[in-house]
Formats: structure tokens, C-alpha cells, sequence
């Protein structure tokens, strides 16, 4: 059995796991980052994954590694990451000098399909997506059974196309009404402060909007509170909208929804899969299954792993 480690970089922290080649991680080491600029991140990536070589032994078939932004999988650059703020940042090269061999990069959400599909909900289809909803909207593309990257290797990045154009809450990246704008976990924060007028005595008013987390408002909503429910429901509209023109985009046969929302599980389900028919037009209705990941935050480490096992980001062996 092989064993590679699979490190997953987000923008508070960093975590390296020992992972087998049946998907299964055997243990993590995490790091919070406290300082984005490129050389302590890389001194991060270094301290976690030294620990996690220490962990596995002699026998590492090698290291990958999945990263916010656009990255160039041959040479592991960031080409560009509003994340981390970097551009044209030589992180495969910096790290295989610092750690003495070769380290796959490519991007976390495209990783984490990668993990998906091979180990989680998605094994065993041929045309796979994976959102992950979460403090923005991440995700990927199996075609044919191949992870589709793109020309540019930005194929996936579904939180940025617009359904609420001239409606819609403003986008980090700028524009309005976004699809993470609307529908990702702080899409949700979003909506229930946008309905707080209409609630004055809500008790999920008692948090400051620093504060409020959509873990809380949608155990409100499981619980009954008027509020709550008012903004998942305007959430759900909006999910339900950019799943449906997922459908359209690329007609999986299923799409699977992790990150911190999709814990909600099956009351996310049953909130947008009769919206979702109900949107969809030029495919038959109901024929794509949604349905919640498996492997939940392991994913991107699991699917870093498996760059390491099939030589890159590809859904078979080389």
C-alpha cells in the first residue's frame, strides 16, 4: 500500500495528513496561519508537512498540496490567489528547494473534487460536480470521467457566475449578485441580515454581524425560528438557481454539496431539490442526483494525495 501526504492550504490554516492510497488518512498536523505573505506560508507548509513525513516513515510515495487560486499544475505556481493576495508565486518551486523533492500543486477545490470523486459520493460516475459551500462557493468538474482544469486552468470556479445581477449582494471579486455571493455560508448571514428589519425581536439579532454564523441560523431554521426559516428559504432560492445552471452548464449525474454549509444535510436537500426541477429545463427533470460529500473537510487532503498516486490531477493511474 502507498502513502503519500496530502496537505490542504486555506486562508486561516494549514493541515497535512498521512493518506493511504484506499483514500483513508491515517493521521493530520494543522497550523493556523497568522501572517499570508508568501514566505511564512511556505515555513507553515514546511513545519506541518515535516511533521506528517515524520509520522509516515521512510516509504512516501511523495507530497501534494492544494491551493486557493489559479495554479499552473506543472510548475505548482499561483498565478494568481485573492485569498492569499499573491501573484505569479512560485510555491511548487519554493517548496520542493525547501523539502528536497518534487511537490504536486494544484487548486484546493479541484483537489477536493479530485478526493470526491475518486473515494467519496462520487466514485463510480463518469460526469461528477462538487460544491463546496463554505465562507465562498469552491468547486469542480469530472467529464467523461476526466477532472476537467480548463484552458487556464480555471475550469470549476462556479462561485462567480452571476444569478442576481442587478439584485444581488456585492462579490468580493466585485461584481453583484454572484452565486457565492448569495449562496455560499456567508451568503446565508448575508440574507438573514438583509430580513432583520422585518424581524426586530429575532434572536438571531443578538449576535453582531461579526458574530453570526450560519451554523446558528440554520439550527434556528431546524428549530422553527420565523426568521431563521424566512432566510434559509431565500438562500435555498438562490443555491437551487445556481445549481439548476450547473445542470445546464455541464448535466452531471450527480452533484455532490460539501463544506460547512451542506452539514445541514438532509434539510438542505429537501429545500432545494424541488426548486432545483422545477429550474431545470433542457435536460429531464430529476435525472442529476444531489446529494451531500462524503469525505466532508478531508476531502482536499485525500484529493491532494491522489495528484501523488495518479501523477497529477487525474481521475486514473498514469
Amino acid at each position: 500500500m502507498q502513502t503519500a501526504i496530502g496537505v490542504d492550504l486555506g486562508g486561516s490554516h494549514v493541515t497535512a495528513g498521512v493518506v493511504t492510497d484506499d483514500g483513508s488518512i491515517k493521521v493530520q498536523h494543522e497550523l493556523d496561519l497568522t501572517d499570508l505573505a508568501f514566505d511564512k506560508v511556505v515555513d507553515a507548509v514546511v513545519t506541518v508537512v515535516g511533521q506528517a513525513l515524520a509520522d509516515a516513515g521512510k516509504d512516501v510515495a511523495g507530497i501534494g498540496l492544494g491551493s486557493p487560486g489559479n495554479v499552473e499544475p506543472e510548475t505548482g505556481a499561483i498565478l494568481y490567489s485573492p485569498n492569499f493576495g499573491w501573484k505569479d508565486a512560485p510555491l511548487g518551486a519554493t517548496l520542493k528547494k525547501r523539502l528536497g523533492r518534487h511537490v504536486f500543486v494544484g487548486n484546493d477545490a479541484r483537489c477536493a473534487t479530485l478526493g470526491e470523486y475518486t473515494f467519496g459520493i462520487g466514485k463510480g460516475t463518469q460526469d461528477f460536480a462538487l460544491l463546496t459551500l463554505g465562507t465562498g462557493i469552491g468547486g469542480g468538474f469530472v467529464a467523461g470521467g476526466r477532472l476537467v482544469i480548463g484552458y487556464k486552468f480555471g475550469a470549476g470556479e462556479v462561485g462567480h457566475h452571476q444569478i442576481r445581477p442587478e439584485s444581488g449582494f456585492v462579490c468580493g471579486c466585485g461584481k453583484i449578485g454572484c452565486f457565492e455571493a448569495q449562496a455560499s455560508g456567508t451568503g446565508l448571514i448575508r440574507h438573514a441580515f438583509a430580513l432583520a428589519p422585518s424581524f426586530p425581536r429575532s434572536v438571531l439579532l443578538d449576535a453582531s454581524r461579526g458574530k453570526l454564523s450560519s451554523k446558528k441560523i440554520r439550527k434556528a431554521a431546524q428549530a422553527g425560528d420565523g426568521h431563521a426559516l424566512a432566510a434559509w428559504k431565500n438562500y435555498a432560492i438562490d443555491l437551487a438557481t445556481g445549481l439548476s445552471n450547473i445542470i445546464s452548464f455541464v448535466n452531471p449525474e450527480m452533484i455532490a454539496l460539501g463544506g460547512g454549509v451542506a452539514s445541514a444535510g438532509q434539510f438542505m436537500l429537501d429545500a432545494v431539490k424541488d426548486r432545483v426541477d422545477a429550474l431545470t429545463t433542457m435536460v429531464p427533470k430529476g435525472t442529476t442526483t444531489i446529494g451531500i460529500a462524503k469525505l466532508g473537510n478531508d476531502a482536499g487532503q485525500v484529493g491532494a494525495a491522489t495528484m501523488v498516486f495518479r501523477g497529477g490531477l487525474k481521475t486514473s493511474a498514469p
